[in-house]
């Protein structure tokens, strides 16, 4: 059994930060880079892209921000991020 899940919510504000930090300096960004700078599979952040490009915060052709998503960005900016990974063992012993 894998001990270990995913947190989508956490991944998809990572992505949204670090693609708003990538706008700002002028750069382009591969999922490959943002897999590689969360710390999960770029299939995870593929399908984290395709869903924020279908709430209309992600141009997921040109794999940057849309006026939503920099809205987005810049009220996740003053926050502390969780890490993608949590602990499933942690949450069954919350659960009980």
């Amino acid at each position: 059994m894998d001990m270990t899940s995913l947190d989508n919510k956490s991944i998809a504000a990572h992505v949204v930060v670090l693609l708003s930090q990538a706008q700002a300096l002028g750069r382009a960004v591969r999922l490959d880079e943002l897999a590689s700078d969360i710390g999960v599979r770029k299939a995870d952040v593929r399908g984290i892209v395709s869903s924020l490009h279908a709430e209309g915060h992600v141009d997921a052709i040109r794999l940057r921000l849309t006026l939503s998503g920099l809205a987005l960005a810049t009220s996740l900016a003053a926050s502390k991020l969780h890490e993608p990974r949590r602990v499933a063992l942690a949450r069954t012993r919350s659960a009980a």
